[in-house]
Formats: structure tokens, sequence, C-alpha cells
């Protein structure tokens, strides 16, 4: 069987269990981040530049979601180009990149929202310039139409509370942490605030940390960090997470220190960390987990919002995105690993396998 088939028989298979693992979520409106609309009604005559900023960049999902978005760009004949920027984790080089497309006069921008509200003011500048402004992943207080075009949004509190529950289910009774990104992260704040909430009703798992563990989203920091969280507690029974990078880092910690794995909760998944459980499986030394994944197609959902917005016509999908169960070891769904591609690769995402080839061979 190809890469091809072999995803798109796996993301099939995960259909038999996403209502029962997105079950916090059935009550709102809400979209799987696998589940696209048609592009082509939206994409309208008027020559578009597309402009895509990142607080903070560099890493797998980054670059994959900047390839998502340049795939579905590329389904409308009048989006001449799509260009990325990044800010390093400073808002103040986000809002200039901000100002320094509009100034170029791109006519669609689309930002992760990596400094929450706090970017606001920046996106309301934009437009009111006549851009059409489309910040996503988190849910943001500003107002659409006047803040912003659009703000699709990962449902980040209900994975939080996803989580929390199957750790509750999974465990009964024990300890975990939270390991989130960069100190202050909106989106991190958000998935730790749905923990919580999914904890709450399991009074025998006990948060150590009542704040996030700042990771930075970057695989040296987070093994660090859980290196330390090791020092510190006598046992960790579970850890989750909103970053599959910093997931596959907690797993090495845990190995270099000779610990069994604990029980692992996180979204955005990567081939490494799948080959990894698929071979512990194997041995007969895998952990449970629960991956949610899919979510570097989220930035689709941003531009079709935004041509929706552009062309004055009404958007066929809600804002609020819910990533799809790519691997839950309590209902019998194991991930997909694929030795032939990169570690880093997410076999989740909504790219073409060619595609995913190509970027990971750059």
């Amino acid at each position: 069987m190809t890469g091809l088939a072999r995803k798109a028989a796996f993301v099939a298979g995960t259909a038999l269990v996403s209502a029962h693992v997105a079950g916090a979520a059935m009550a709102q409106d809400f979209a799987y981040v696998n589940d696209h609309a048609d592009i082509a009604p939206l994409c309208g005559e008027e020559p578009l530049r597309v402009a895509l900023i990142d607080g903070y960049g560099g890493n797998s999902w980054r670059r994959t979601a900047f390839a998502e978005l340049e795939d579905e760009a590329g389904k409308c004949d009048n989006i001449g180009e799509v260009t990325y920027a990044e800010a390093g984790g400073d808002v103040q080089a986000y809002n200039a990149a901000i100002n320094g497309f509009v100034a170029q006069g791109y006519e669609i921008i689309i930002s992760y929202t990596d400094f929450g509200d706090a970017a606001i003011p920046a996106y309301r500048n934009a437009q009111m310039a006549g851009t059409t402004m489309v910040p996503y992943f988190s849910d943001l207080s500003g107002r659409v139409g006047v803040d912003y075009a659009a703000n699709p949004y990962e449902d980040a509190f209900s994975a939080g509370r996803i989580f929390g529950e199957w750790v509750g289910e999974t465990l009964g009774e024990g300890t975990t942490v939270f390991l989130g990104g960069l100190a202050g992260s909106a989106s991190s704040v958000t998935f730790l605030d749905g923990y919580k909430d999914g904890l709450s009703g399991y009074p025998g798992i006990e948060l150590l940390d009542d704040n996030f563990i700042v990771t930075n989203w970057n695989p040296a920091d987070a093994q660090k960090a859980v290196a330390g969280l090791i020092a510190k507690h006598d046992h960790i029974d579970a850890i989750a997470s909103d970053y599959g990078v910093t997931s596959l880092a907690a797993v090495k910690a845990y190995e270099a220190a000779g610990l069994d794995v604990p029980a692992m909760a996180f979204i955005a998944t990567n081939n490494e960390y799948s080959c990894k459980w698929t071979d512990a499986k194997a041995a007969g030394e895998a952990w449970p987990q629960l991956a949610l994944s899919g979510t570097t197609a989220d930035v689709r959902f941003a531009l079709r919002a935004a041509l929706a917005a552009r062309n004055g016509i009404e958007n066929p999908e809600p804002r609020a995105l819910v990533a799809f169960p790519f691997a839950n070891s309590e209902e019998g769904l194991d991930p997909l690993c694929d030795p032939a591609m990169p570690p880093d690769a997410d076999l989740s995402s909504s790219l073409p396998i060619e595609k995913m080839e190509a970027l990971f061979s750059q």
C-alpha cells in the first residue's frame, strides 16, 4: 500500500471514534480540521497577494501550515503570491510585519494569534487600511468586520477539556502537568484552562503546577523542562501538551532517565513520535496516549474565510475548529507511522503526500 493510500485509509478510520473523543464539543457549531469546503466559489477575480505572519516560527508545525496555505491558495488562479514572515516571539516585530505588508499593498494578511488580544490594534489598523485581516487559531475578543475580517479559531478549550477527561478516565487517580509554549502564550493558557475543566470531574487527579510549563515549543527546551520536572517530583502519571514535538521531547526525557513513560495527551503530532510509540507497542512497552491532530490545516480555513469576507460571500464554514482523533490507545486507534517519511512530518496534515515529501526534503 502506498503512503497516500495508508494515509487515506487511516483518516477514514478515525471517523469511528471521533464522536466519542470529541463529545465535549458536540453541542457547538464546529468543523473538523480535515473537513474542508470547496474554495473555488470563494476565490473571486481580483488579483491577490497573501501574507502569513507567525509570532514565532521555525518549527515543523509552522512550516507545514505555510505549505498548507500555499497548497490551498494554489486552487485560486487569481492569487499570484503567497509570502511568509515570523517575528521571533517579539510582539513589536509582529506588529511591524503586519504594518509592512499593509504598506506594500497586500490584499490579504493571515496571522497566527501568538499574542492574543494584544495584537488587536495592529489587526484593526490593517483592516481599516483596506487589507482583509484574518488572525487565526485563538478566539479573540475583537469585533468581526471592525478589528479584523474573520477569526477562525482552534477550539483549544474543548481540546484541553477532552485531554483532562481522557486522563481522568484512563488513570482514575494520579498526578499530571501541562506543557505549553512561549511564556504567556494565549493558546497555551486556553488549553490549560480546558485541561483544568476536564480534570475537575476527577478529584483523584492532582495537577502539580497551576501554570503551564514553558517549553517555547522547542524540543531542547522541552526536554530540559521535563528533566527538571522528573527531578522535582517523585512521580508524574500523565503529561498533556499543546504540541507533539514537546510531547516527544518528554518521552525522550523519560527514556534518558530510565523511567517508564507516563500517559500522554497532546495535539499536533509528528512521525517520529508515532513511530516511537508503534515500536514501543511492538515491544510490549507502549504507554497510554491520546493525540488530536490535523491543526496545520487551520490556515486553510483562514484563507477561505478571508476570501469570503473580501468578496462579500457568506462563509460556508463555522469559526470553531476541532482537531480530529489521530491516536487513542484506549479506543484501539494506533497512530499512522511511515518510516519512509521524515521524523518531523505530520501525517495528520491535509497536505497531499507528495507535497509533504517535498516539504521535508528541503
